[in-house]
């Protein structure tokens, strides 16, 4: 994998091994943020079910502020900071349950990315915390299978398959 666009274009980024995490294709990353770029510059960034951070590293590459990424997987969380000390960049890696990170969260970020596994079907329980993470005119864009089309209590901005995976961005 590699970052697409931005001050670390072309630096290829690690994915942990496995088949636990399925990290967002450049097809599909290069797509989203064709879409989210007006909101990418000095954006307070979250992304959630990081595995290996490539939605938040791409932000951070494309100007983003600041970045925190939020795995449960320890081999994960190792891997994103491997590739924010190779790309140079600052972000925040918490090694944590998404649930338990964002119950408690009290900041408000302009860009939230949310990647839970397809298997993950329970996006209700996300669905209570995910409103209040946003800014007054953030984004939220969420990935699901293709077949999934998510309904949360916030404005559906737009929807669009790529193969497998759907994106779906949603703003307050």
């Amino acid at each position: 994998m590699r970052i697409i666009a931005g001050s670390r274009k072309g630096h290829s980024i690690a994915a942990p091994k496995g088949l636990d995490t399925r990290p967002t294709s450049d097809r599909v990353r290069e797509a989203v943020f064709n879409i989210v770029a007006p909101f990418v510059e000095d954006a307070d960034v979250l992304d959630l079910f990081a595995g290996s951070g490539a939605m938040g590293l791409e932000a951070l590459s494309r100007g983003a502020a600041h970045a925190v990424f939020v795995e449960a997987d320890p081999a994960a969380c190792r891997t994103i900071e491997r590739n924010l000390d190779k790309l140079g960049l600052r972000g925040e890696v918490r090694c944590a349950g998404v649930l338990a990170a964002i119950a408690n969260e009290r900041r408000r970020f302009d860009l939230v990315f949310c990647d839970p596994p397809y298997a993950e079907r329970d996006h209700e329980t996300l669905a209570r915390y995910l409103p209040r993470l946003l800014s007054d005119d953030g984004l939220l864009v969420f990935e699901t299978a293709a077949k999934i089309e998510p309904d949360l209590p916030l404005t559906k901005r737009t929807s669009r398959r790529y193969g497998a995976a759907r994106i779906t961005l949603f703003e307050p």
